[in-house]
């Protein structure tokens, strides 16, 4: 047996987090001395201890690494492989984000010791007034926090694709997103997810067409933040006003491209005259 301190040197875990582990259910002392209140470990929970801060070291949870220990053994390969391959795409998609960042960063830094001001790519996003014509969308309307959009965006563009090619619908144009909140919430955001198609069924609504202030956003949705601020000054500056919701268009599908500069984004602001 070994204590509790002999256990935490060999893992290289604190006593005061073998203890928190003990009161959440992730890993229990094998002994317990009753007089002393020693607590114990058995060699053979230094494997656990390992597995347990291998999945650490993934970035997992502490809450989703007590879901994969209490796996029943006949399925615990089988939903750990799943798991791992779910992490490994969360890792890569914040790597290729920081890559973005960094060569963002670069790019920066190259202009100022050219001397040429660091938001002066502003003055590089293009608007033109559009009209755009009317459009039958298969949709789905979600109140949507900041943390939930990555996720929802697969989970409600694959749901309204599912019911296409069940109900043999046909497609008239790629995703888009549109947003009714008058104001950014971080705890749920009004947003509607949608697909052009052809056939009106239970589901589908008329999107107006009409005039728009359209902008086009090639690289990280990050960007796009400066494209909406940008159709916003444009908006303002050429004596429009905005009629209706602001809307984006995915040009590209982001499961397909490869990096985020690969994303191109269509970005409209109904608009007309003052």
């Amino acid at each position: 047996m070994l204590s509790i301190g002999e256990f935490s040197k060999l893992c290289e875990v604190s006593t005061k987090t073998l203890r928190y582990y003990d009161e959440m259910g992730l890993i229990h002392p094998d002994e317990i001395n009753p007089e002393n209140g020693y607590r114990y470990y058995s060699i053979k929970q230094l494997q656990k201890m390992l597995f347990i801060n291998r999945l650490k070291s993934y970035h997992f949870s502490l809450e989703e690494i007590k879901a994969i220990l209490e796996l029943e053994e006949a399925q615990s390969e089988e939903k750990l492989c799943s798991a791992l391959h779910r992490k490994r795409r969360d890792i890569q998609e914040k790597l290729d984000a920081l890559e973005y960042t960094l060569k963002q960063m670069s790019s920066d830094i190259m202009n100022l010791e050219k001397g040429i001001p660091i938001m002066s790519y502003l003055d590089r996003i293009e608007v033109q007034l559009v009209e755009t014509r009317p459009k039958n969308i298969l949709y789905m309307r979600q109140r949507m926090s900041s943390d939930d959009y990555a996720a929802g965006y697969g989970t409600y563009f694959s749901r309204l694709y599912e019911k296409i090619a069940t109900e043999k619908l046909t497609l008239l144009g790629t995703p888009m997103t549109i947003y009714h909140s008058p104001e950014y919430n971080p705890a749920g955001n009004d947003t509607e997810f949608a697909i052009p198609i052809e056939e009106t069924v239970k589901g589908t609504r008329d999107l107006p067409g009409g005039l728009c202030a359209k902008s086009v956003a090639k690289g990280s949705y990050s960007e796009l933040t400066s494209v909406y601020a940008k159709l916003r000054e444009w908006v303002e500056h050429e004596g429009y006003a905005l009629v209706n919701s602001p809307y984006e268009v995915y040009v590209t599908d982001p499961n397909q491209v490869t990096a985020p500069e690969g994303n191109v984004t269509e970005v409209y602001f109904p608009v007309k005259k003052k």
